[in-house]
């Protein structure tokens, strides 16, 4: 067990030291189906505050639709020219501790009791008063937002693990990428919007140089 647990240990650090955010991908290289639903699944498996989940996926695959995209974008032209796969992330708004959203996330996702569903309402107003969430949307929305790199995070991870590249990106024009989202009729009713994007696919050639990161020393404390 002892040799088992070192051999993860060491599985997972050699991902992260192959990771690196891939500035041009090989676009006759393509994840396969299998892989990439891995990788989404790692993604919705994710934790998030209070279990809200409040994203959603928008892989886009379709070459027109990327090309939407470029002008908006300008931080990912290459990823959308070249990369296997393409994701939006996507944060909900108004999530508001009353919101209709987080109450049917409680009774039909979590399957909590009404009593319970009363109570955890409860926490979650107390949360939001204490962080200062509920000033206006835009607290909200971020809180929202940052939920979604938990997501993020966890499917830059799986990618390399399985020796998948990626790059994460906010190079984007949030207004006009909403705008555009919107008018495609992939943001729902409007509760949606556009987080961080994230490329995935196979690099077309190695890094220049190797990781670089500040000691463990410098970025850690123990107190």
């Amino acid at each position: 067990m002892s040799n088992q647990k070192e051999q993860i240990k060491q599985q997972v650090l050699d991902a992260f030291r192959f990771r690196h955010a891939t500035k041009l991908y090989d676009e006759t290289k393509l994840i396969s189906d299998e892989d990439f639903e891995y990788i989404l699944e790692a993604g919705r498996l994710s934790p998030s505050s209070l279990g809200s989940e409040p994203w959603k996926f928008l892989v886009v695959q379709d070459p027109a639709m990327r090309d939407k995209l470029m002008p908006v974008c300008p931080g990912a032209v290459e990823k959308l020219r070249t990369a296997s796969h393409f994701v939006i992330l996507l944060s909900r708004k108004g999530l508001r501790y009353d919101s209709e959203y987080l109450r049917s996330q409680m009774k039909d996702i979590q399957q909590m009791p009404e009593e319970v569903i009363e109570t955890v309402t409860g926490h979650y107003q107390n949360f939001q008063e204490l962080h200062h969430l509920l000033e206006n949307e835009r607290t909200l929305a971020d809180w929202s937002s940052k939920q979604t790199y938990i997501a993020l995070g966890n499917m830059l991870t799986a990618a390399a693990l399985i020796s998948i590249d990626s790059t994460p990106m906010e190079g984007f024009n949030a207004d006009e990428l909403e705008k555009l989202l919107a008018a495609e009729g992939l943001l729902g009713d409007g509760e949606f919007r556009p987080a961080v994007l994230a490329a995935f696919g196979y690099r077309k050639d190695e890094p220049g140089r190797p990781k670089m990161r500040r000691s463990l020393e410098e970025v850690v404390t123990f107190v």
